[in-house]
């Protein structure tokens, strides 16, 4: 096969792709998997609308160990990014914002709680870096009020 030929025949697969695959869908898509991972970890650990079950205290105490933030206050605020980022995502609204907190959220887990678990992590980091770069997307609340 000619290289002219492959060029052609490549530049169609990727013409084909984009069709299939537009920006806002994996934008979309970038959002509701997110959303999904990071709320669904939130529920965990609440009890009820938002009730902070002591197991959470617990674990926050003796297996994740932050340091320089005492356990009561990173088990709250963890429970609360992940009850309140998602929703955000979801909406499309504040996505950048959001997108960078659960960024740096994930960094912390990587770094301090479990360093082994490096490919969920970079996964996880490599959609909130395409929401950075893209933000949210045409199927959104933020396109709605014009935030580039």
């Amino acid at each position: 096969m000619s290289r002219n030929r492959l060029n052609r025949l490549t530049a169609g697969l990727a013409r084909a792709l984009e069709r299939l695959a537009p920006l806002a869908l994996l934008t979309l898509a970038a959002r509701v998997s997110l959303a999904a991972i990071f709320f669904l970890s939130g529920r965990t650990k609440v009890d009820g609308l938002f009730t902070i079950k002591d197991t959470t205290y617990y674990l926050f105490a003796e297996e994740y160990r932050l340091p320089l933030v005492p356990a009561d206050i990173a088990a709250v605020a963890a429970a609360a990014a992940e009850h309140v980022f998602p929703v955000l995502l979801i909406l499309g609204l504040f996505t950048r914002i959001s997108a960078l907190a659960l960024l740096g959220m994930t960094l912390v887990i990587q770094l301090f709680v479990y360093p082994d678990a490096w490919p969920t992590h970079l996964s996880w980091a490599t959609l909130m870096l395409v929401l950075l770069r893209f933000g949210a997307g045409p199927i959104s609340i933020d396109r709605l009020l014009g935030v580039r």
